[in-house]
């Protein structure tokens, strides 16, 4: 009988490590994805408080010249968390909210829909193309409409799990929109029609 319980003890054991090792894989898994998920949603609450407070700052008059800093700030509030994060920054502005997003009117000439190289549009943006967007590059002027995004890239933290699918690589996108204070006379936006 004691043969018998040392046996069925032995079993035991091993049952439970060959149980262990099938979990322990999924397990890790789980506790790895969680991690990086959390660490994702931290990311995203940090890019974003700080790029509401940029935003603030963006609208004024002394940001002309101080673009640089101001992203600068944003930098070092995601650097704070985790350092070897890259971001970067655009802005588009334009005349009003609405124009966000708007393509440039054209002339379709062959009823398509859509633009074509050689139809006549109107140039907005100053730029010399037909774009679908009729934002211009920049923080823009007084009373100036500004688009102002940021983009973090960083690679996982956490064990490469490249095998599973996973690219290792993450992308984390924060914008505000904001009008410019009115510091100045603001400019008239030049348009042109280009026919090429």
């Amino acid at each position: 009988m004691i043969g018998g319980t040392a046996s069925l003890a032995r079993n035991q054991v091993a049952a439970a490590a060959l149980e262990f090792a099938l979990a322990a894989p999924i397990l890790l898994i789980m506790l790895f994805g969680s991690l990086e998920v959390g660490l994702n949603l931290y990311l995203k609450s940090v890019l974003e408080g700080a790029m509401t407070q940029a935003g603030r700052s963006s609208s004024l008059q002394l940001a002309q010249a101080g673009q640089s800093t101001i992203d600068d700030l944003v930098r070092s509030q995601v650097h704070a968390v985790l350092p070897d994060a890259t971001v970067t920054f655009a802005r588009r502005n334009y005349v009003n909210f609405s124009d966000r997003g708007r393509p440039e009117d054209f002339t379709d000439s062959n009823h398509n829909g859509a633009y074509d190289t050689g139809e006549c549009f109107t140039d907005e943006n100053d730029n010399g193309v037909w774009d679908a967007d009729v934002g211009k590059q920049g923080l823009g002027g007084a009373n100036d409409v500004v688009l102002y995004t940021a983009t973090l890239d960083y690679t996982d933290v956490l064990p490469d799990f490249s095998t599973l699918g996973m690219t290792g690589v993450r992308r984390i996108v924060a914008s505000t929109t904001l009008r410019n204070q009115p510091f100045s006379v603001q400019t008239a936006r030049v348009t042109r029609t280009v026919c090429a």
